[in-house]
């Protein structure tokens, strides 16, 4: 199976993950209405997406917009607006 087929660890992990995040986040709101949940939860996974990525990349903007799937400027923008630069 390629790299790119490949499931993490078989399964999915990652969303299982979200939905335990997103449940404790509801718990604590205690009946308070979320605001900009959407943005919330997609910036912090794409944050945490982008850092993990240019660390197994050694620091290689080509190369972790390369295992990303996206444009070496679309990278520089996402590394510059969570301040990963």
């Amino acid at each position: 199976m390629s790299a790119r087929k490949a499931k993490l660890n078989g399964s999915n992990d990652i969303g299982r993950s979200v939905e335990r995040s997103l449940d404790e986040y509801f718990r604590r709101l205690d009946g308070e209405p979320p605001h900009d949940l959407y943005e919330m939860v997609i910036g912090h996974v794409e944050r945490a997406l982008i850092a993990s990525v240019m660390e197994r990349a050694g620091h290689n903007q080509t190369q972790a917009a390369d295992m990303l799937g996206m444009n070496r400027s679309t990278l520089r923008a996402k590394l510059a607006k969570y301040k990963l630069v």
